[in-house]
């Protein structure tokens, strides 16, 4: 019995796991070629459309439709495929931030900078150990998140989101000095 995506679409709505497994058989290969275009890593494609499909299944009882099932999946895995990409790129200025701090010598006379290192240590003591090991792989060894992913067994993602909750970390104990580094990233940008 051949079904339509539609038909596919409603029974998912009813929790109908077959119905699921159908649609996702239908569109997971073409879906990671799609989404590998975009991104140009095989393993990240599948890691989107994976992700795709399971915020799919995990939203079907209020998920609304305003096209085609097909139009709504690619357009879905398209977005998040661009949503990675700005993720990346983020990352990368981050990258070169750091980078640029570690080539510029600040001037003695800033009292804030002790006390700057203070609350950086203090938060990396704060961190599970695991997020503190990739912080230290990717800052004092300089380690890439894909090496240090492979070095640690992990995937890519999951370096990213260590660093994520790090950089959150230090974003809310470093608040008070955001206009210091603000005006530093400034000077030195």
């Amino acid at each position: 019995m051949n079904l339509s995506d539609l038909d596919l679409y409603e029974k998912i709505k009813k929790g109908d796991e077959l119905a699921f497994e159908m649609l996702f058989r239908n569109y997971y290969k073409s879906l990671c070629f799609f989404c590998n275009k975009i991104v140009k890593d095989s393993a990240v494609s599948e890691e989107i459309v994976q992700d795709f499909f399971y915020h799919f299944w995990e939203k079907r009882d209020v998920l609304i439709l305003n096209s085609s099932v097909k139009s709504y999946i690619f357009k879905s895995v398209y977005n998040n495929a661009l949503k990675h990409l700005r993720h990346l790129k983020i990352i990368q200025e981050h990258e070169n931030y750091v980078k640029l701090q570690d080539s510029v010598q600040l001037p003695d006379n800033y009292a804030e900078t002790g006390e700057m290192m203070h609350i950086i240590n203090h938060t990396l003591s704060q961190v599970p150990e695991r997020t503190r090991e990739i912080f230290e792989l990717n800052r004092y060894e300089g380690l890439k998140y894909q090496e240090i992913a492979d070095k640690l067994g992990i995937s890519v993602k999951t370096v990213e989101a260590h660093i994520s909750n790090l950089l959150k970390s230090f974003r809310i104990n470093l608040r008070d000095y955001l206009p210091i580094l603000i005006i530093l990233n400034f000077l030195l940008g």
